[in-house]
């Protein structure tokens, strides 16, 4: 037995199929000696080749392969920590590409640093790339990057190529201590929905609440695909109800943890790139979508308004009340 500690790979994945699989086999070639996959797969019905791979990796023991009847980003991966053993738990996309070193590269951080409760790997993300034409090269975070109310526009994981520390991780490529949720209780929120953004960022907010550092090594890097279909969602990006949990989950983002002039200026920020398409968003400036972007603004607030009022008495916890009611 490895002396190494156990490491939980865990993949939440929604109506991918060839992506899933290639990323499967990627993990599995891992030169990592102790690890573990949990696959939470909420694919209604998979195709029958991704479907035959599937059960024979569970077959033999190579995954853990559960089946969920709905679909919620911060949910699967809370479904993946209760079932999970390791030591530390990371958490990757279902249509990513994996060098064999690149378990490695998260687990050695924690050996050498015990300061740091949180790992944020570098993201090749293909689409970001191309837009750079891949010659952008970032050594250090500016300040702003770790200030909560704006960090969100100037953290660049995808071309900073020097370690330091960071206020979140990409949700495509981060792992944490066991700790972080056995001492400290700390879950990802079920109320960020749609395609859950800005659920690792809350997330994230509070493990630094714990003391522990987020700290970032481009040496655990990953190629992001970036499909166009699929997803741990069940809504497209284009519908009328992902611009709305888009808005809600920025300003639900602020509502939960962050000062009253952070949020101000996230949510001026959001307005400005979001609404009026500003740089770096650099959105359709027609006076109709600008005004269509607005009501979706404001709506998303009133939203995430009516979510917190509602945490009075309901976490929003759904699908943990649900998974926990026979998980023992």
């Amino acid at each position: 037995m490895s002396d190494l500690p156990l490491i939980s790979v865990v993949i939440p994945t929604y109506s991918r199929e060839e992506a899933l699989r290639d990323t499967v086999v990627d993990v599995l070639k891992q030169d990592y000696p102790n690890f573990e996959v949990l696959v939470v797969d909420q694919t209604p019905k998979h195709q029958p080749e991704i479907q035959i791979y599937l059960e024979e990796m569970a077959t033999i023991d190579k995954i853990k392969w559960f089946r969920l009847n709905w679909a919620s980003l911060p949910g699967a991966r809370n479904y993946g920590i209760r079932r999970s053993q390791g030591e530390i738990i990371l958490f990757i996309d279902d249509d990513v590409q994996l060098k064999p070193e690149f378990l490695s590269a998260h687990v050695k951080n924690y050996l050498q640093k015990p300061e740091v409760g949180a790992v944020a790997g570098r993201v090749f993300d293909r689409m970001k790339l191309g837009d750079s034409g891949g010659e952008l090269e970032i050594e250090y975070l500016p300040p702003e990057a770790m200030e909560p109310g704006i960090a969100w526009y100037y953290i660049d994981l995808v071309h900073t190529i020097k370690p330091q520390q960071v206020l979140t991780a990409r949700g495509c490529n981060m792992s944490f201590r066991r700790e972080i949720f056995t001492k400290y209780g700390l879950r990802f929120d079920e109320r960020f929905r749609g395609s859950a953004v800005r659920e690792e960022s809350d997330f994230c907010l509070r493990v630094r609440q714990t003391g522990y550092k987020i700290w970032y090594d481009p040496e655990a890097n990953l190629v992001h695909l970036g499909e166009e279909t699929g997803g741990c969602h069940d809504i497209s990006t284009r519908s009328l109800e992902y611009q709305l949990t888009f808005y809600h989950n920025h300003f639900l983002l602020g509502l939960k943890n962050l000062t009253v002039s952070q949020a101000l200026r996230l949510y001026s920020r959001l307005f400005d790139c979001h609404v009026l398409g500003r740089p770096p968003c650099h959105k359709s400036g027609s006076p109709i979508t600008i005004f269509i972007r607005g009501c979706f603004y404001i709506l998303g607030f009133l939203k995430a308004v009516w979510t917190v009022i509602q945490s009075i008495w309901d976490d929003g916890q759904i699908y943990s009340r649900l998974d926990q009611q026979n998980f023992n």
